[in-house]
């Protein structure tokens, strides 16, 4: 079962109200990996979503970071199996990495909560037993058709679609919607390994537009790249649209000035919250875990980026 986020805002508002009375015990474990490390600043209100949800229902919440590493987190996860937590909410950031580890948690009565990416197969290709967070191909195929029509790109054209970690789900799933939206129009994509150090990130996407010229557009894939990109054509000196993924004070400013057309919001803070919330409540009251879409109704261009501007800046 899918929860839109409206249906699953209202529901987790009621169970809110209901315990806003009653400061509960931490009499549940949850253990919360994340498989990048504490500088990105995209998990800030994941965890922040995640704690706020903890204090709600009674959660003694252990939040860790992998480091963008799989064995570690692996290692964490089993970790987390050993000590009998009662759940685990995991970014699950590789569609065969982790299947084992996830798998033998959920045979030793753990919850597991997939959340922000999942298996490229869905529950078909991991044993989480839900997951929270955006359909990432949906949004990158929106995006690029929302591009498409914005700036009449056409057959024959040439857009540049960097991507931090090629090989992460998210870059798969997204970089895939894109790729098929292009494909469908005869645009061709092309793509390089950005990496996660913003600095870096920047010259290689400068570097790559100065050397083609005809590319006719740019999409971020992921926070880095998008935070970066309008600094990027501007260091290669050329005006072409930009559209990305995710929020940032750099990414708003570069909305609300033009400089980027718009980006897909996956509204992290509730990437955090829910997991959490459901692994309380599976726990509690037996009651079943269920996927939430936290994408519907991402896309943000400048008519509508207003309306989250005050939240950014809120978990840095």
């Amino acid at each position: 079962m899918k929860l839109t986020r409206l249906k699953a805002a209202a529901i987790a508002a009621g169970i809110a109200s209901m315990m806003a009375s009653t400061a509960l015990a931490a009499d549940v474990k949850a253990t919360m990996i994340i498989y990048l490390d504490p500088s990105v600043q995209f998990f800030n209100p994941v965890v922040k979503g995640a704690q706020d949800a903890a204090s709600q229902f009674g959660v003694d919440l252990d939040v860790q970071y992998a480091n963008n590493d799989p064995v570690r987190q692996n290692d964490l996860i089993e970790s987390a199996t050993a000590s009998g937590v009662d759940g685990i909410a995991v970014a699950i950031s590789s569609s065969d990495a982790f299947d084992e580890s996830i798998c033998a948690a959920t045979k030793a009565g753990i919850i597991v909560i997939g959340f922000n990416n999942d298996d490229l197969d869905g529950a078909k290709g991991n044993c989480r037993q839900a997951y929270v967070g955006m359909d990432e191909f949906a949004s990158g195929y929106e995006l690029g058709n929302r591009m498409i029509k914005e700036f009449g790109l056409k057959s024959g054209d040439v857009v540049f679609n960097p991507r931090e970690i090629p090989e992460a789900s998210f870059a798969v799933a997204r970089g895939g919607g894109i790729e098929k939206a292009m494909t469908e129009t005869g645009i061709r994509v092309e793509t390089v390994r950005a990496g996660l150090d913003p600095a870096e990130a920047q010259n290689i996407i400068a570097q790559f537009l100065i050397a083609n010229p005809n590319v006719k557009a740019l999409f971020g894939t992921g926070s880095v790249t998008s935070t970066v990109g309008a600094g990027a054509i501007k260091d290669a000196g050329v005006n072409i649209p930009f559209g990305g993924f995710d929020l940032a004070v750099e990414i708003v400013n570069a909305v609300e000035s033009g400089a980027m057309f718009a980006t897909m919001d996956q509204q992290p803070y509730l990437q955090g919250y829910y997991p959490i919330a459901q692994i309380a409540l599976a726990k509690k009251y037996g009651l079943t875990p269920t996927d939430v879409d936290t994408g519907q109704g991402a896309f943000l261009d400048k008519s509508r980026i207003s309306s989250v501007k005050p939240l950014i800046g809120s978990y840095r």
